[in-house]
């Protein structure tokens, strides 16, 4: 038996001549462009994700950096009040008043220090309601002087940074007289 060659398709031109097609040529010639596309997919894979990688490294870095470094610009507004502080103490000569006055300057520079870093105070004062929120009842006295459920006396002042409590600002409350326990 003999093989005889197979038939040929055949596609005709617009001058209607026939031009033989070859099955295998096109299909070779789809498998080299779907290859292309393929490595042309996997180099933009292998791009994005090496992009992808060096941005997490890049966030991880910054992140570090801020931790280590989230202190600085207040340690910056706190070094003039060391500075004060050493000057302060090395005033051999100081008389009370100066080293007094010395002391209300170094406050100040704190006070500001610490206003600039966001932290504010918390001085309840005598006769304002008694906040659970910002204030820690230490002792309740009995008194004519203020309602009751009312600051009497503050002990301690308290702070808050950006609206957050720090520490409760410490309280005498007041309570009617025959009301104590």
């Amino acid at each position: 038996m003999s093989k005889k060659p197979a038939a040929q398709a055949v596609e005709p031109t617009e001058q209607g001549d026939a031009i033989p097609v070859d099955p295998q040529a096109e299909l070779k010639a789809a498998l080299a462009e779907a290859e292309k596309l393929a490595a042309q997919n996997r180099d933009g894979y292998l791009r994005m994700a090496a992009e992808l990688d060096n941005l997490r490294k890049r966030t991880q870095r910054d992140l570090e950096n801020a931790h280590k470094f989230a202190l600085e610009r207040f340690l910056m507004e706190l070094l003039p009040v060391r500075d004060s502080l050493e000057m302060g103490i090395s005033a051999a000569d100081s008389t009370a008043a100066g080293l007094k006055e010395g002391m209300h300057m170094t406050l100040k520079l704190l006070v500001t220090a610490l206003e600039r870093a966001g932290v504010s105070e918390i001085d309840p004062r005598k006769g304002e309601d008694f906040n659970p929120e910002q204030h820690e009842a230490m002792a309740m006295q009995e008194t004519t002087e203020a309602g009751p459920g009312t600051v009497l006396q503050t002990i301690q002042k308290g702070f808050q940074l950006n609206g957050r409590l720090l520490r409760p600002a410490r309280v005498i409350v007041a309570t009617a007289t025959g009301a104590a326990a």
